[in-house]
């Protein structure tokens, strides 16, 4: 049966309403899906509708930027209650900080002399802002792509590019992510369940015994083995990894948008599927399912 436990949406850095995506979802054959838009469930209701009416069983979600120490990674969580106030006292928090750090970026660049409307694009995001829409809104203003075109000495601009030169610079500010200490999820686990899952963690170089074993004393119930982020090796690797350590195998698109144009490769899809029977204990979050 083909799953998909990571998926984004314009509620945070996806390109898709909640409804396109459950379309989507049906053409590819999907039968169990979670919307894990970074820090906030403001599509989760969207989502499950839309999912429900095709036949999908939708899985309540969400994603994490969590630290350890000075350790940062990504984390998913699974079938908790997604209306408890501490929660969203949480993720409000989170947001804040964000806005914050957006609003510092977006000066330092206007002050260097580019054309931003600060406050207009700080508007269209009432909760988590993502940097790739940032990036969007900056280069939407003819002037700043002649601009970044010229300072880049590139006649096509990637997204990776200017976010590392504008955004990631200390020239004009590093726009951190908001992390949230993971010792606060785990307190907060406790209050409102479900199942947290170490996400993509060969991409982020996560795949490391002392970290793994520390997590799992902490109560974390799962890894993610399949991604589309991952290679071969980190794939088999984080599989012997989760079964070392009983964890609950999870596999996710980390889907957020296809590309358009004339690619024959649109996205992931076009080439990567995951099947619930490779997945051990993924009933755990995903419950039977008949086939």
């Amino acid at each position: 049966m083909l799953i998909d436990l990571q998926l984004h949406s314009i509620y945070s850095d996806g390109y898709l309403h909640p409804h396109q995506l459950a379309e989507m979802l049906q053409k590819k054959g999907i039968k169990v899906a979670a919307l894990t838009d970074h820090n906030t469930v403001g599509g989760s209701g969207q989502f499950a509708d839309a999912c429900a009416k095709r036949g999908i069983k939708a899985i309540n979600a969400i994603e994490l930027y969590v630290k350890l120490n000075h350790k940062r990674f990504n984390i998913l969580w699974y079938n908790f209650d997604k209306n408890h106030p501490d929660l969203h006292k949480l993720l409000y928090a989170t947001h804040i900080k964000r806005r914050a750090n957006t609003r510092k970026t977006l000066i330092a660049l206007k002050k260097a002399g580019f054309r931003l409307d600060i406050d207009k694009i700080l508007d269209k995001y009432n909760r988590y802002i993502p940097i790739n829409h940032i990036v969007d809104d900056f280069l939407s203003e003819d002037f700043n792509v002649l601009r970044v075109k010229k300072q880049l000495k590139e006649k096509i601009l990637r997204e990776e590019d200017v976010m590392r030169e504008y955004f990631f610079n200390s020239k004009y500010g590093i726009l951190h992510e908001s992390y949230i200490n993971i010792e606060r999820v785990m307190a907060l686990k406790k209050k409102i369940g479900g199942q947290i899952v170490l996400n993509h963690p060969g991409k982020n170089n996560c795949l490391k015994r002392h970290l793994l074993e520390r997590l799992k004393n902490m109560g974390f119930d799962g890894i993610e083995v399949i991604s589309a982020h991952h290679s071969i090796g980190a794939t088999m690797y984080a599989q012997y990894m989760a079964n070392e350590y009983n964890f609950i195998e999870t596999g996710g698109s980390d889907f957020h948008k296809s590309e358009g144009g004339l690619m024959p490769i649109q996205n992931c899809y076009d080439y990567f599927h995951i099947d619930s029977k490779l997945l051990k204990g993924i009933d755990k979050i995903i419950g039977k399912i008949d086939n």
